[in-house]
């Protein structure tokens, strides 16, 4: 993990840590969470990469030739009684 250095004006670093600590979290956490977000790197966003990863290296196949499913198959839901 990568360390930044920002310049801050004192009383605001003071005043944004007074406020962090009323809400149970630090700067630190705060800017953190604001890049994620800004850099679109949530959570979320960090879990279909990974899922979009793993399926493009998937050898996972509908069998030779492919399959194709008719619209009555996909939505038969007779195995569900």
């Amino acid at each position: 993990m990568a360390n930044l250095t920002i310049a801050l004006d004192d009383r605001l670093l003071k005043k944004a840590r007074m406020r962090a600590l009323e809400d149970g979290t630090s700067v630190n956490a705060l800017l953190r969470t604001y890049l994620e977000r800004y850099a679109g790197v949530t959570d979320s966003a960090v879990a279909l990469m990974a899922f979009a990863d793993l399926a493009a290296r998937s050898l996972a196949t509908s069998g030779p030739g492919g399959r194709a499913w008719t619209r009555d198959e996909l939505h038969d839901r007779s195995d569900l009684r």
